[in-house]
C-alpha cells in the first residue's frame, strides 16, 4: 500500500470510488450516512457537484474523531446543455436520458471534498464524453443487462456503453468513473 500517514475515511457507498482509491494504493475505511442531495435551482450547473460533495462532508463531519482523520466525499453530475442528468429512478427515465445523450458530447463533473479537523479542500474534475448514436435496441439491452439506476446520466464508462459506444473522452477516465484520482492524489499528498 501507498505510504499515507493519515486515516482516510471514504463517506460514500459507491463501489467505483472505493475501487479507484484501492487501485491508487490508499487504505481507508468506509462510513456513510444518507443526505438530501438537493441544491439551489439557480446554482450554476458546474458548481453543483462540488457543492454536493461539501454538503456530504459537512453532514458526515462527526466521523472525524482525531486530527489525523481525513474525510473524503464526492458527487458526480452529467451535464448536457443546460440540464443535469441525475440517477434515473426507473427504466423509462434511464431510456429518456440515454436517448438524449445518444450522439452527443456531454460533461461529467465530479466534485470532491476533503475535510479534516483543521482543513477543508473542495475541488472538481471535468471531463467531456462523446457517446455514439444508440439504437433503441442498444439502449434496452444496456438497461436490462447493466441496471444503471445508481449512475448519474444512466450509464457507467466501465460498462457496455463505455466499452462499445464512447468514441471520445477529454479528461480522465477515473473522473468519469466517479473520482478524479489525479486531483485527489495531489490534494491528499498536500494534506
Amino acid at each position: 500500500m501507498l505510504k499515507f500517514s493519515k486515516n482516510l475515511i471514504l463517506a460514500s457507498q459507491s463501489p467505483r470510488r472505493s475501487q479507484l482509491l484501492k487501485q491508487a494504493g490508499f487504505e481507508f475505511t468506509i462510513k456513510t450516512n444518507p443526505i438530501d442531495e438537493s441544491f439551489p435551482q439557480d446554482m450554476p450547473l458546474d458548481r453543483v457537484a462540488p457543492y454536493l460533495a461539501r454538503e456530504k462532508a459537512l453532514a458526515a463531519k462527526d466521523f472525524l474523531q482525531s486530527p489525523n482523520d481525513i474525510l473524503l466525499t464526492a458527487d458526480s453530475v452529467v451535464i448536457l446543455g443546460d440540464r443535469i442528468f441525475n440517477k434515473p429512478e426507473n427504466a423509462a427515465e434511464a431510456r429518456r436520458m440515454l436517448r438524449a445523450l445518444s450522439g452527443q458530447t456531454h460533461e461529467v463533473i465530479t466534485g470532491v471534498c476533503l475535510l479534516s479537523k483543521s482543513a477543508e479542500k473542495v475541488f472538481a474534475g471535468h471531463s467531456k464524453v462523446t457517446i455514439e448514436d444508440l439504437s433503441d435496441t442498444e439502449i434496452d439491452y444496456y438497461i436490462e443487462t447493466c441496471q444503471p439506476f445508481d449512475k448519474a446520466g444512466a450509464y457507467a464508462i466501465q460498462e457496455w456503453i463505455g466499452l462499445c459506444k464512447i468514441s471520445k473522452i477529454e479528461g480522465t477516465y477515473a473522473n468519469i468513473m466517479g473520482l478524479p484520482m489525479d486531483l485527489v492524489y495531489r490534494e491528499l499528498m498536500d494534506m
